[in-house]
């Protein structure tokens, strides 16, 4: 498996990444954790130096199941266990509101993460073109990262995952440092609302279906979700915008809303997710949380904007 997924699960599907170990779609968290290889703890320790001497206001991050040592904290950070994470979805999966899909751990351990389905959090843009709404908890064993919970759609024709920030990050994200005590409880009533705005991002989609572009306009939003680099203009197109243009048509998906800013929208998260960057696990961790995740922001943004003017 490639480097930067160290181990993973996953129920239904095949991932659209293609990574990872398939398990049965009925697993409590408790089960998925284990399923995932996520059964283990991060301890602080002392660092030393010289005869014995403690590091003052530094610990070390260690992980208990092979000792590896993960980062350098402070005194004031505060591990959240992966049990404690999963943990999270109890409630919600007892209750038969979500089911267990995915979890992992990346970077060799320094990040951790649970993805759930919500199972009656899907919509349909036009007929037959089916989107899925999950929630991703990720858990950084690392300094610096915070603690985020968020709601990621998917659009199940392609598996493409898509990012919302419509009406600002807050609505569909939760983030928590790791100097704060994790209150679960806090957490799931932001999300409450997180999940009304699903509603804002439905009206999005079924706008963006209803717009055509022309060739001028679609050129035109590629280059500016995918900007000329270096000021080189050598051409009308962008690189990136080029590789958009050659997968207009192909991608998965292409012939629900074709000729419109859906159908344009959905040819970077194409990109993003499944051609851009140099393997499918590191497409992963951009796709959730790097700069493929922001590069959707933007593209959801302009295409509203273009539909708007279309």
């Amino acid at each position: 498996m490639a480097h930067m997924i160290e181990t993973m699960a996953y129920a239904g599907e095949v991932p659209w990444h293609g990574l990872g170990t398939k398990v049965p779609a009925d697993l409590t968290p408790e089960q998925m954790l284990q399923a995932a290889g996520l059964d283990w703890e991060v301890n602080k320790v002392d660092l030393t130096y010289g005869d014995g001497l403690v590091v003052p206001g530094k610990k070390g991050l260690v992980r208990s199941s092979d000792g590896a040592y993960l980062d350098t904290i402070g005194d004031d950070w505060n591990p959240l266990q992966n049990s404690e994470a999963f943990e999270f979805f109890n409630d919600f999966v007892m209750a038969g509101d979500m089911e267990m899909h995915t979890a992992g751990s990346l970077e060799d351990g320094r990040r951790t993460w649970a993805l759930a389905k919500i199972k009656d959090a899907v919509f349909e843009t036009v007929k037959d073109d089916i989107t899925e709404c999950f929630l991703l908890f990720s858990n950084p064993h690392k300094y610096g990262m915070s603690i985020t919970v968020m709601m990621t759609p998917v659009r199940v024709v392609c598996s493409n995952t898509i990012t919302m920030a419509l009406n600002g990050a807050s609505d569909i994200m939760v983030k928590i440092n790791h100097r704060s005590e994790f209150d679960a409880d806090a957490v799931k009533e932001t999300l409450g609302v997180a999940k009304e705005k699903l509603d804002t991002y439905k009206e999005a989609a079924q706008f963006l279906s209803t717009k055509n572009y022309t060739k001028d306009s679609i050129v035109e939003y590629f280059n500016e979700v995918f900007p000329f680099t270096a000021n080189k203009r050598d051409s009308e197109m962008s690189r990136n915008t080029k590789l958009a243009m050659d997968v207009l048509d192909t991608q998965p998906g292409a012939e629900y809303g074709r000729g419109t800013f859906w159908q344009a929208f959905n040819t970077v998260t194409y990109l993003t997710d499944h051609e851009l960057g140099r393997s499918n696990d590191t497409r992963l961790q951009s796709a959730w949380f790097g700069s493929n995740r922001k590069k959707k922001i933007v593209a959801l943004e302009k295409a509203i904007e273009f539909a708007e003017a279309a």
